[in-house]
């Protein structure tokens, strides 16, 4: 199995985002469940839920606003581009 890594630098998380062509996203019935802004999500443009597509800036606001990490995953099992991805509470590891 490979290794997911955990990151909060923008840069690297925009990156990893657009190489596997997915927008920032959010789920904005979720704003009222005490986190600023809704749930975050990346749109990859298949049908999964009602996400709204946001800008980078209010991702980024709203990732830092809930002291959010980003855990994601380079390569898949079998070599290609990995998709695997989730917002987690920041740590501080």
């Amino acid at each position: 199995m490979s290794s997911a890594t955990k990151t909060k630098d923008h840069k690297v998380i925009r990156k990893w985002i657009e190489e596997r062509k997915g927008r920032p996203s959010i789920v904005r019935s979720t704003g009222d469940n005490g986190r600023k802004g809704g749930l975050l999500r990346i749109d990859f443009g298949e049908q999964e839920q009602e996400l709204e597509p946001i800008d980078w800036d209010e991702f980024f606001e709203i990732f830092d606003d809930n002291g959010l990490a980003f855990l994601h995953q380079d390569k898949a099992d079998g070599g290609g581009l990995s998709r695997f991805n989730k917002f987690v509470a920041d740590d501080g590891k």
